[in-house]
């Protein structure tokens, strides 16, 4: 699902292995994958995000990553 971005895509693909690469280094399963970035996205929300947005904004992140899941099974069927 292409989107701009404001953030280039070397920027955007060097974070995300350098996040990879920590969870691999740890041997996070799924499960412990998950809570972690869960965790991340929670604080990420609560110090960056003004108070009176921060449930818009969660709505409008699970929106995206729900449309972003389906996207990804459609692709694999």
């Amino acid at each position: 699902m292409p989107q701009q971005s404001k953030y280039s895509s070397e920027q955007f693909d060097s974070l995300t292995s350098d996040i990879i690469a920590v969870l691999e280094k740890h041997q996070a399963n799924r499960d412990l994958s998950l809570m972690t970035l869960g965790n991340m996205i929670t604080s990420i929300f609560n110090h960056q995000v003004e108070p009176s947005r921060r449930q818009q904004m969660a709505e409008q992140f699970t929106q995206i990553l729900l449309k972003s899941v389906k996207s990804n099974d459609e692709n694999t069927k």
